[in-house]
């Protein structure tokens, strides 16, 4: 039901105050944390999954977030809380031009209503897609489930069976919209209202289509395959335009958004287009110098680390970066050397290390108690 519905603040967890920045942070951690990839046969996780992306869409667009500030649920859910005010009475309805218009002779003038029946743009939907790692360097292909409000095709949208035409409402005259003359006290003034007939369309339909009752639309499932570029990044939105709702009266489909979570993956760590990594080597590969094998998002690549190589040392393997999602040239690939240190070193190793000790003009230091006078000195 309605009112139970949870507050969209309380559902992302963040506050009232919160930047644009703070939502999408906290829409694409609870994205990923419920996402049903991720929650397999949950359906606790997918409910809330649902709950996050629904409070992101409102929460995330100005006029909406506006609304729901104001009013709650009620603003931004038609069906929310119809004629809370009592008697259909709404406060958004008033006509604040015919109220001056009342009150001073008109000189403010009403303001003219919309055409109800002039092509209307479909509402865009939001949904979400989770890859590997290697799948958003190389792009890839996916196909998502969502359900969309789609023109009726048995009456194109019309709402009218085959053969009939919808009749021009005359008590609105077509506009959708009735005036209601309110007053008390000695004022009185003029307020607009959805008109009861007609139901707001500026029309009645006698005959309505059997298979869409009379709405001119129907929801339908649909599998749409997103192609995802190489290189996206975390968090980035793919738009795919005609991809959402339908129109009304012939107005365009609204646009499909994808948002898109990668997988990270340990080897690399990512900053915009370059990656970084670490590549361990030995003490004598880092004094000696040797040829190494990196691992990069194309596979492994041989490098010669010179002699001498420091701890922390950086290295750059040039355009073995990220790719540019636009397809245009690619980052670098940065690798950070971590020199290891030998444990568990044999009698001869040891030897060796206190040998290269002494030409280095360390010293020597004190040998250790040979085994065999250990046990000598227990028999005593």
């Amino acid at each position: 039901m309605a009112d139970q519905k949870r507050d969209y603040y309380e559902v992302l967890g963040v506050g009232k105050s919160a930047s644009d920045d703070e939502l999408k942070r906290a829409y694409r951690k609870l994205a990923k944390q419920y996402h049903p990839d991720m929650n397999p046969g949950n359906a606790e996780a997918e409910a809330k999954f649902k709950e996050v992306n629904e409070a992101y869409e409102v929460l995330s667009d100005k006029d909406k977030r506006a609304k729901y500030d104001q009013f709650g649920h009620a603003g931004v859910d038609p069906n929310f809380g119809a004629g809370g005010f009592g008697g259909g009475f709404d406060m958004g309805d008033i006509d604040l031009g015919d109220i001056f218009g009342s009150f001073f002779g008109g000189g403010f003038g009403g303001q003219r209503q919309a055409n109800p029946n002039a092509p209307k743009r479909g509402a865009s939907l939001r949904a979400s897609v989770t890859i590997k790692f290697a799948e958003a360097m190389a792009g890839c292909e996916k196909e998502i489930s969502l359900h969309r409000m789609e023109t009726c095709g048995a009456c194109r949208g019309t709402g009218c069976a085959a053969g009939t035409t919808a009749e021009v409402c005359p008590d609105c005259r077509g506009s959708g919209q009735v005036r209601i003359q309110r007053g008390g006290g000695g004022f009185a003034f003029t307020t607009t209202a959805p008109c009861s007939k007609c139901r707001g369309t500026g029309k009645l339909i006698h005959q309505p289509c059997p298979d869409c009752r009379g709405e001119g639309q129907m929801r339908r499932q649909r599998n749409i395959k997103i192609r995802i570029p190489a290189g996206i990044d975390d968090g980035q939105t793919i738009s795919m335009r005609g991809q959402g709702n339908g129109g009304l009266n012939g107005g365009p489909a609204g646009d499909l958004l994808v948002n898109v979570a990668v997988i990270p993956d340990r080897r690399f760590q990512r900053d915009g287009s370059n990656l970084y990594t670490e590549q361990p080597v030995s003490f004598t590969q880092a004094a000696l110098g040797a040829s190494l094998e990196i691992d990069t998002i194309d596979g492994k690549v041989k490098y010669d680390l010179p002699p001498g190589t420091q701890p922390g040392a950086v290295f750059r393997l040039r355009g073995k970066g990220a790719p540019s999602v636009s397809g245009r040239g690619r980052g670098d690939q940065y690798v950070t050397v971590q020199v290891q240190v030998p444990t568990n070193l044999t009698g001869q190793q040891k030897d060796a290390l206190l040998a290269y000790a002494q030409t280095m003009g360390e010293g020597t230091p004190p040998p250790a108690t040979p085994v065999k006078d250990f046990f000598k000195k227990k028999k005593k």
